[in-house]
């Protein structure tokens, strides 16, 4: 079913010595030899322990899960017609993809507006979030987007000011919220901060929603990449000890002497700091909820991930009758930060098996008679057939699409180029367009001409990036809705799409590709 090798991977900067041959079972090699300096995950954590349980370099890099599930998007297909058109006139002249709309209002009250249908999910207080966040915030703000202050940004802030356990100020935090607000026009899109146990103990949601006005407020039960709380590591003893006195879990623990002076003698370089386990019942969420709301919140969102059914359950459940706003469900196998790797790849149900059970789930709730909030889902979304698969196998209680890699990877490489163009080191494969940004960055003169030169001289490049990126996104999706006929979001439904197996069709309900239209077709043939 798959050739990911449990004992080697980029992800943990490890490999088999003996590449060509190596046990399926294991992932070792299949002669392990006395004398090899251990080049292979077991080998490295001979030495490194439980460093070798996460993704490296850490802070610089996004990582996902190497598995290959038994069902994928890959195994369904887009389809398309010839006749009729939903959303516009059936007229040639008028049914061109341009006049698509990805435009969507979202919430109980519809009082979040948005040009694409697109979510930035929790960026949180991981190095290579914070030290992208200009771009992300000035991208997703021009593009009307929704973009998520991940977990622990307050907390981990180490120029917050915290009185009797309860945060007064917050430097980081408060910058990331304004830089989005900065560059947000026309009100569209949305600027979310977003809450773990540590956040909610300090109080983050309740001073952003006085201090910040913040557009809605998430609680998080977790993520598709793991399911314990947040990591990341420390580099200073002075920081560890402030996050462990802020209650944090920090490994191995600063306050001990033993400790403190092996760091300073250089024999280990950094701290792990996790995040405590949320403990989950529906009384304590609904009074949550109406606490959040009482503090002013106009939005309130969940965010919750891979975990067993009966868990999905309970969040659809509790934020039918909380009446929550958004609620994103997160696939296994994605990650931004510092999951444990292992564990990235092995727990959680896979994105189209979580949201084909989300869409029964949905329509018990709605043979009922219940509440159903606005639907986002995550797992690995990158490109235009995957956010169209996932709203059509999520129709019609799926509004948008989550996603963390692809916005990010973008914004990176904006910032890059952007360094690049000023250094004048642009390589070979990007300078054959050109040396400037207008010339780089195909959405560049048309953005310079919407701000103004002035204006757009302050733009991060990683802006510039995201930008271009949602831009591809958002003629891909016109493009593949204008095949479908679909000229607005809510006409797609899980008729557009096809099964390529008897399994991805048994596991979505979606039909197979044989059985597509076999009704219609016998009834077309049969027509004298």
């Amino acid at each position: 079913m798959s050739d990911y090798r449990p004992n080697a991977s980029a992800a943990t900067l490890t490999k088999n010595r003996t590449e060509g041959s190596i046990s399926n079972l294991s992932g070792m090699c299949a002669t392990c030899i006395d004398g090899c300096v251990g080049m292979c995950e077991i080998g490295k954590s001979a030495y490194r322990g439980h460093e070798t349980l996460y993704p490296q370099p850490f802070g610089i890099m996004t990582t996902a899960s190497e598995k290959k599930y038994p069902v994928d998007y890959s195994h369904f297909s887009i389809m398309g017609t010839m006749t009729g058109a939903q959303g516009i006139d059936a007229e040639s002249e008028k049914a061109i993809f341009p006049a698509a709309s990805l435009e969507r209002t979202i919430g109980n009250n519809g009082n979040i507006k948005l040009k694409m249908p697109f979510v930035i999910s929790g960026i949180g207080s991981t190095d290579v979030a914070r030290n992208n966040w200009e771009g992300l915030a000035a991208g997703a703000a021009l593009t009307g987007t929704i973009l998520t202050v991940g977990e622990n940004v307050g907390g981990m802030d180490e120029e917050a000011v915290i009185e009797n356990g309860r945060i007064k100020s917050t430097y980081d935090l408060k910058r990331r919220v304004e830089l989005f607000k900065k560059w947000q026009k026309d009100d569209y899109g949305a600027i979310v901060v977003q809450a773990n146990v540590e956040d909610s103990r300090l109080g983050i949601l309740e001073y952003a929603l006085a201090n910040l006005d913040v557009d809605a407020v998430e609680l998080k039960w977790g993520q598709g990449a793991k399911d314990i709380g947040g990591e990341v590591k420390i580099k200073s003893l002075e920081k560890a000890l402030l996050l462990k006195q802020r209650g944090y879990v920090v490994l191995p623990d600063p306050e001990e002497p033993a400790i403190a002076d092996s760091f300073r003698r250089g024999e280990f370089k950094e701290f792990e700091r996790h995040s405590h386990l949320g403990m989950v019942d529906q009384e304590s969420f609904l009074r949550r909820v109406e606490e959040l709301r009482k503090a002013g919140a106009r939005n309130v969102f969940l965010k919750t991930g891979a975990y067993r059914p009966a868990d999905l359950a309970r969040a659809l459940k509790y934020s039918s009758l909380a009446k929550i706003d958004l609620l994103t469900v997160d696939g296994a196998g994605g990650g931004t930060g510092m999951s444990p790797w292992r564990m990235m790849n092995e727990w959680g149900v896979p994105a189209v098996e979580l949201h084909s059970l989300l869409h029964k789930y949905c329509l018990i709730l709605k043979e009922q008679g219940e509440h159903l909030p606005d639907i986002a889902l995550g797992g690995g979304f990158a490109f235009e057939d995957q956010i169209y698969k996932g709203l059509a196998i999520g129709a019609p209680f799926v509004k948008l699409i989550g996603m963390a890699r692809g916005p990010l990877a973008a914004a990176m490489v904006g910032k890059t180029i952007g360094n690049k163009i000023n250094k004048k080191q642009l390589p070979v494969y990007v300078e054959r367009f050109g040396s400037s940004l207008e010339e780089v960055f195909v959405t560049a003169t048309q953005l310079k001409n919407e701000l103004g030169e002035v204006i757009f001289k302050e733009l991060p490049p990683g802006a510039l990036g995201l930008y271009t990126y949602y831009e591809r996104l958002a003629q891909g999706l016109k493009q593949l809705m204008c095949g479908n006929r679909k000229f607005a979001l809510d006409y797609i439904s899980r008729k557009d799409i096809a099964a390529l197996t008897r399994e991805a069709s048994a596991v979505s309900g979606i039909s197979h590709i044989m059985d597509l239209d076999r009704e219609e077709a016998q009834e077309i043939l049969l027509n004298k």
